[in-house]
C-alpha cells in the first residue's frame, strides 16, 4: 500500500482510539456504537482497496485484536470493550501492526498502572498483587475488587499503542 493508505489507516486509528480514551477515562466505558463502527469503518476501507490491508488481512487483525486482549479480559484486568476496541484497530491495521499495537498497549498500560499506583498511594499493593498474578497466586477477585484502588481506564493505553503501530513505530 502507499502513503496514502497508511494515512488513512493512522487518522481513522487515532481518531477512533482517542475519542474512545476520552470517553473511557470520564465513563469507564468504551462505547459499542464506537467500536463496533470503527471495526465496519476498516472493513469498508479495506473492501473499497484505499486500506493499508485487503479484507482478509482486516478480518485477521481484527481477531488477532481480540485474542491478544481476552486474556486480560477473563482475568479481570480490562474491560469488554478494550477488548472490541483492539480488536476495531486491527481492522485497520491488519495483523502484523495489531500485534505491534498489542505490545505497545501493555508497555503504556505498565507506565500509566505505575503512575496511577504512585499517585494514590499504593504502588507497593500494586507491585505485589502484580507479582502474585504473574506466578498464578492472584484471584481474579481480587483484582476486580472495586474496594482495591486499582482499576483505571485502559483505553488510553490503547489508542497509545494503536496510534504508535499506525505511525509505523
Amino acid at each position: 500500500m502507499h502513503a496514502s493508505s497508511d494515512l488513512i489507516a493512522l487518522v481513522i486509528v487515532a481518531i477512533g482510539t482517542g475519542v474512545a480514551a476520552i470517553i473511557d477515562l470520564g465513563t469507564r466505558r468504551v462505547p459499542n456504537v464506537l467500536t463496533i463502527t470503527m471495526a465496519a469503518v476498516g472493513i469498508i476501507v479495506a473492501a473499497a482497496g484505499v486500506g493499508r490491508v485487503g479484507v482478509t488481512a482486516a478480518c485477521a487483525g481484527c481477531v488477532l485484536g481480540a485474542v491478544l486482549m481476552l486474556p486480560g479480559h477473563v482475568l479481570g484486568a480490562t474491560g469488554a470493550g478494550d477488548v472490541k476496541l483492539l480488536a476495531a484497530a486491527g481492522a485497520l491495521l491488519g495483523p502484523a501492526l495489531t500485534f505491534r499495537a498489542f505490545v505497545g498497549t501493555v508497555i503504556a498500560g505498565g507506565v500509566i498502572a505505575l503512575v496511577v499506583a504512585i499517585h494514590r498511594g499504593r504502588l507497593r499493593r500494586t507491585l505485589n498483587a502484580t507479582r502474585r498474578l504473574a506466578v498464578g497466586n492472584a484471584a481474579a477477585d481480587e483484582i476486580e475488587d472495586p474496594k482495591a484502588g486499582n482499576r483505571f481506564a485502559y483505553a488510553p493505553a490503547i489508542a497509545i499503542g494503536a496510534t504508535l503501530a499506525a505511525l509505523g513505530w
